[in-house]
């Protein structure tokens, strides 16, 4: 095989051009010579043929064509790599966090479940062991005790067990869950979000952190030290949100000093908070504090009868306090069952964290309202249609249903306004 040299290149061609009339193109044909077909390019060094081949300098600016700051990235636009990261390690923790709350929500409501179907399975064999003790109390004798003893501990295990349940209350725990876990699901929307629009900022990053901490005492995962009071003094909405910040100046619409903010507009979201603070918020307490009042007098109910149950249960065959225990032990027994299956089955706890949760997201909608009226810089507002968008779509209203909302508040007195804000719950 023929080895070409760098320092002897010695080429044989022949070339032919054409002129396309039709088209304005050249064509042009290049003949090679056989003797290059077969030629070795393993003694080939770039840097001689560039020399021969003798090319202008494109990187002189004069010569080239092509302006080449438009191939530099603009330092104003790009992506600091450092906070994108910050973003995805958050994004990732969240992730974590909705699997977790997920998978602890349905173990606690399998405890809700079963715990029911074991106390209540308890306290109606007990009871059946009651009366069948009284019935074979005549005879007296081994049988009769063992039935009055057995019916006893089975009492006394349903109470025990009554009172940690109630406690705790499993149906609650399971929707504070539930919330968690869809609360976090937004949060991970909302970081995907600003990572695809481009240009996050370090404040981005510290918000969504404050964020993630607040989720995590608002629903914490322990039982022991750090669970939320089932039975609170007073019915305050959930709060799962950081305090309300200034936020940095991001218009939309290019115009200084307006961000979408009108007269009209402000008027229209003071109506709204009002609406809100009046009819939603404080109907979800009013029936968030019925639910914890229900819930108190059955959780206090349930272990009492269970326990006249036991006391009954064994007094039974008593010569003087025969028949009042029969009665006791067996009635007792049957209602607390009832009471059981009313408080867990009908998840009153549950029904409890849904009105404290509601009543919350409205108390969320009225902070972050006030805290745009307040701004008195409009570019750190932010935008105004965006905004009433928003709250439109987290009432279930379109926007002209929203503002026939501000007028027709705006036109009435605090007692007569009767229409909710919301028309989603």
């Amino acid at each position: 095989m023929a080895t070409l040299q760098n320092s002897s290149i010695v080429c044989s061609s022949s070339s032919s051009s054409s002129w396309d009339r039709s088209g304005g193109i050249i064509r042009a044909t290049l003949n090679v010579p056989r003797t290059m077909k077969n030629i070795s390019l393993s003694g080939l060094r770039s840097k001689g043929i560039v020399e021969e081949l003798e090319l202008p300098d494109f990187t002189d600016r004069k010569l080239s064509p092509i302006n080449i700051n438009t191939f530099k990235r603009n330092d104003n636009n790009c992506h600091d790599p450092l906070v994108i990261a910050k973003l995805y390690a958050i994004l990732e923790a969240v992730a974590d966090r909705v699997e977790m709350h997920k998978n602890i929500g349905e173990q606690r409501n399998n405890w809700n479940s079963l715990l029911l179907t074991s106390i209540n399975a308890l306290t109606l064999a007990a009871a059946a062991m009651t009366g069948m003790a009284a019935t074979s109390a005549i005879g007296g004798g081994a049988p009769v005790a063992a039935l009055k003893l057995s019916s006893t501990v089975m009492y006394l295990s349903a109470t025990g067990m009554l009172s940690i349940i109630n406690k705790i209350q499993p149906s609650q725990l399971v929707e504070e869950q539930r919330n968690a876990a869809r609360l976090f699901k937004q949060l991970h929307n909302q970081i995907q979000t600003i990572i695809e629009m481009g240009n996050p900022a370090t404040s981005d990053v510290k918000e969504m952190m404050e964020k993630v901490l607040a989720l995590d005492k608002a629903y914490p995962l322990p039982l022991l030290g750090a669970m939320l009071k089932k039975f609170p003094g007073n019915v305050e909405p959930a709060v799962w949100w950081p305090e309300q910040r200034r936020r940095q100046a991001k218009g939309l619409d290019g115009k200084k000093g307006w961000n979408g903010w009108n007269g009209k507009l402000e008027e229209e979201m003071r109506e709204i908070i009002g609406v809100i603070r009046k009819k939603d918020k404080a109907d979800y307490l009013r029936l968030g504090g019925k639910a914890l009042k229900l819930n108190k007098f059955l959780a206090i109910g349930g272990p009492v009868l269970t326990g006249l149950a036991a006391l009954g249960s064994a007094f039974v065959g008593s010569p003087n306090h025969g028949s009042w225990a029969v009665v006791l032990g067996i009635v007792a027994g049957a209602l607390a069952s009832v009471v059981n299956t009313f408080e867990h089955g009908g998840q009153v706890g549950m029904v409890f964290e849904m009105y404290r949760s509601n009543a919350g997201f409205f108390e969320l909608m009225e902070e972050s309202i006030e805290s745009n009226l307040i701004e008195k810089d409009m570019g750190r507002r932010e935008n105004g249609e965006l905004f009433e968008m928003k709250v439109a779509l987290q009432l279930g209203r379109s926007l002209s249903q929203l503002r026939d909302l501000a007028t027709s508040s705006s036109c009435k007195e605090e007692e007569e306004i009767e229409e909710f804000a919301s028309k989603l719950f």
